[in-house]
């Protein structure tokens, strides 16, 4: 298997970024991660537009919450790509463009990554 082409996402590599953006702007996202994608896997939470920074840390999902990734499921047109996540006593559904995955040898985490920064910068 041929080793993963991470040099789009250096900040030095502005010419590498835009080529890959193209592409990303031609491709069919739901396809490609059906593809890609492999679960179960492990995920962190990074984002999340409606936590309360102060209040919400407790709540199931939030940011810094570690899960695990069950399913992909569809495309919410303010969140993009769902995915289904079990937590430590709870499951629910949380935008994919909201995680990381855990571990950088992971095999999805480039995937997850591509879209976390095409969702970013579209």
């Amino acid at each position: 298997m041929r080793e993963y082409d991470s040099s789009w996402d250096r900040s030095s590599n502005g010419d590498k970024f835009e080529t890959k953006y193209r592409e990303w702007k031609r491709r069919n996202w739901k396809s490609w991660l059906q593809k890609n994608l492999s679960f179960p896997f492990e995920i962190e939470r990074m984002e999340d537009m409606d936590m309360d920074l102060f209040d919400d840390y407790d709540r199931p999902f939030a940011v810094g919450h570690r899960m695990t990734a069950l399913e992909l499921g569809e495309e919410d047109d303010q969140y993009g790509f769902l995915i289904f996540v079990k937590g430590d006593r709870e499951k629910g559904w949380i935008p994919l463009a909201d995680v990381e995955v855990t571990s950088r040898n992971n095999p999805n985490f480039w995937p997850v990554r591509e879209y976390v920064v095409w969702i970013a910068n579209r």
